[in-house]
């Protein structure tokens, strides 16, 4: 955390002025000492804002997972699946916040620590924040193939996703995201623990551009089978927009607001000396919001936009129980 240089100038693990959430997000050397004039001085985010943001993100997934977990139509692996992606993005929002006012506290002097307890604390916001990332990426991952599989394998979906699945599915997330990340954070000045993350990404990104591509290309040819027969140009025209906005959507909110941090983790391991490497480091925090962004996102992407969903929303909001 960005507080812990005012505790221990010895120990600055990470780009001065930068505010969380990863140490390995740091460029080895004096990589940010070119960034220091113009357009490269970055972007002085204020806290409110990232306070602001953090609470939004938190009230909109925890009425996700109350409504989930409110509603038994809504038991079904699917939103079973939207439910871990909420929690995820709530973690995201809870570390964020702890680290917010961890940073407070030890600043204002309201919280006086050993630098050795200080350092603790941060690997432990650190896992954390690590774990919260991997495992939203990850459910993204798998609320495409379970989209797959309803759509193409429609009618052995239940045979196929069946609940033992689904548990074992999510179970095996949160257990390699905790590890994953306890293993991220203890060797972060690896470049072999960045190639794996960078990986990781690209793994995702690929995987859910081909199946949402595969998808959309199914109702396409559907559409135009349909207008064929019953000529109606204009719907299927519309048909198609609309799933063309979808894609668009999903593909473009998860590559904006995640490409930008993994492409500065990509610079770290090609660049890290590069002035325009180093200026580009000089914005980590614009990359923070943007994912904190993703995690407010998520919720009007993947559960809002349930009918279902939306009528237990407003059941929670005006505490029908």
């Amino acid at each position: 955390m960005s507080s812990t240089r005012h505790i221990d100038p010895h120990r600055t693990h990470r780009p001065a002025g930068h505010r969380g959430p990863l140490r390995i997000c740091k460029p080895p050397g004096n990589a940010t000492l070119g960034a220091g004039s113009g357009w490269c001085q970055g972007l002085d985010i204020p806290n409110e804002l990232f306070l602001a943001l953090g609470l939004l993100s938190l009230v909109e997934n925890l009425l996700v997972v109350a409504a989930i977990l409110k509603n038994r139509n809504l038991h079904s692996p699917t939103y079973y699946f939207i439910c871990c992606l909420a929690v995820s993005d709530m973690l995201v929002s809870i570390s964020n916040l702890a680290e917010m006012l961890f940073m407070l506290l030890l600043e204002h002097g309201v919280l006086v620590m050993r630098p050795s307890v200080v350092r603790h604390m941060d690997s432990v916001i650190d896992t954390l924040i690590c774990s919260s990332v991997v495992s939203s990426l990850s459910f993204l991952g798998v609320i495409a193939v379970d989209r797959y599989i309803t759509i193409f394998y429609a009618l052995r979906y239940h045979s196929i996703m069946t609940l033992q699945r689904a548990v074992a599915t999510m179970a095996g997330v949160w257990l390699a995201s905790t590890v994953s990340s306890s293993v991220l954070i203890a060797y972060y000045r690896s470049n072999t623990v960045l190639l794996c993350l960078i990986g990781f990404f690209l793994f995702m990104l690929v995987l859910m551009l081909v199946l949402y591509i595969h998808m959309f290309a199914l109702a396409r040819h559907h559409l135009h089978s349909i207008s064929s027969q019953q000529k109606p140009p204009t719907a299927h025209r519309g048909g198609s927009l609309k799933g063309a906005v979808t894609l668009t959507i999903l593909l473009g909110v998860f590559f904006i607001c995640w490409g930008p941090f993994f492409f500065h983790l990509i610079l770290i391991v090609t660049c890290p000396t590069n002035p325009f490497c180093t200026c580009f480091f000089s914005y980590f925090n614009l990359f923070l919001i943007l994912i904190i962004c993703n995690s407010v996102i998520d919720p009007l992407i993947y559960a809002f936009r349930s009918q279902e969903l939306r009528r237990t929303l407003r059941e929670v909001v005006t505490c029908s129980w």
